[in-house]
């Protein structure tokens, strides 16, 4: 018998259609599966739509509407289909692992580079890789896009127009589609054994007070002071390198360091999209740790920036699990 999915719709360009102010999506969730009737034969299909938007205004306050309907489905199917549009994915995708820490079913997010209705649309196909994964999955949160299954804190949206528009950054892809189906290995969950799993009331908390900073040669110190008087609790700053920030006329250091002082929680992470921040190496990254700094090690942005946020959400029970690799989103330091 075919396995009970449930299917989560939130807009995007998947359901979008042309209005007179361009593409808006509009179609909801049974017109997705009306308009992919080869899906049935896939699984028994339960579908909601949870709200409809384009996804640059999906924000943290949506990642807790989603979080709370996937927890509402869960005694009702053995795995969830989201889509979503592709811009904040990545975003979502992150933040939902650790919302959903201990979760028991696959959480499975797709979209489409062209709206369902287009004749090209890659819409269809990824449709039904997403409902092979949530009907096979182990436990975790995860994005599969164009043939790639992709833990949901290693995608990064890499292409705005190509179908091929996620990586799995600095971790191989968790499984893939050929024409022999799926390629997934089996019991290989996105969430590492032996971590307690969060209460279902407490791990929806989020704080969405992080700022990231990416540096330039000649960054003004003056913009730790003004994330401090903006109320910011959190920082993530993408520096050069394995973690480099200039102290030499402008001094990077003593402005973190006051952020630090202040109690703001800061990652340090590269701009290099690919490998690790490493302090150890260099003079100005041994000089960067101190207490409320860390660095990131080989976390993607979003990854870093989310797991920053869930942690604000409960500071005190959720501090000592910042150097904690959770989700598959670092290796262990």
């Amino acid at each position: 018998m075919p396995p009970e999915i449930t299917l989560l719709a939130t807009g995007g360009t998947i359901a979008s259609l042309q209005t007179p102010s361009g593409l808006a999506p509009a179609m909801r969730a049974e017109d997705l599966l009306a308009a992919c009737p080869g899906l049935h034969s896939l699984a028994r299909i339960t579908a909601r739509d949870v709200f409809s938007l384009d996804s640059s205004n999906i924000q943290p306050e949506e990642w807790q509407l989603l979080a709370e309907a996937i927890l509402g489905a869960a005694g009702s199917c053995q795995g969830i289909v989201i889509t979503h549009g592709t811009d904040t994915m990545a975003y979502t995708a992150s933040a939902l692992s650790f919302m959903l820490r201990g979760f028991g079913l696959p959480v499975v997010l797709t979209g489409s580079q062209l709206p369902l209705w287009h004749p090209h649309s890659d819409a269809p196909g990824n449709l039904a890789e997403a409902f092979a994964v949530a009907a096979a999955a182990p436990p975790g949160v995860y994005i599969c896009f164009h043939h790639k299954v992709i833990y949901g804190t290693r995608a990064v949206k890499m292409r705005t127009l190509g179908f091929d528009a996620f990586d799995s950054i600095n971790a191989p892809a968790v499984g893939y589609f050929d024409a022999e189906g799926l390629h997934m290995p089996a019991g290989e969950a996105a969430s590492p054994p032996g971590l307690p799993p969060m209460p279902e009331e407490g791990s929806l908390r989020i704080d969405p007070r992080v700022f990231l900073l990416k540096l330039v040669p000649g960054t003004d110190p003056e913009i730790f002071r003004h994330i401090l008087r903006a109320g910011y609790q959190g920082l993530v700053i993408e520096a050069f390198g394995l973690g480099g920030l200039h102290y030499i006329r402008r001094n990077l250091l003593e402005s973190l360091e006051e952020l630090s002082d202040h109690g703001v929680l800061t990652f340090v992470t590269t701009q290099c999209l690919y490998e690790k921040a490493d302090f150890s190496i260099y003079e100005v990254g041994r000089k960067v740790l101190k207490t409320n700094i860390w660095g990131a090690h080989d976390m993607t942005t979003e990854a870093a920036l989310t797991k920053l946020m869930w942690v604000l959400g409960d500071r005190e029970n959720r501090l000592p699990l910042i150097t904690v690799c959770l989700a598959n989103e670092m290796l262990q330091a």
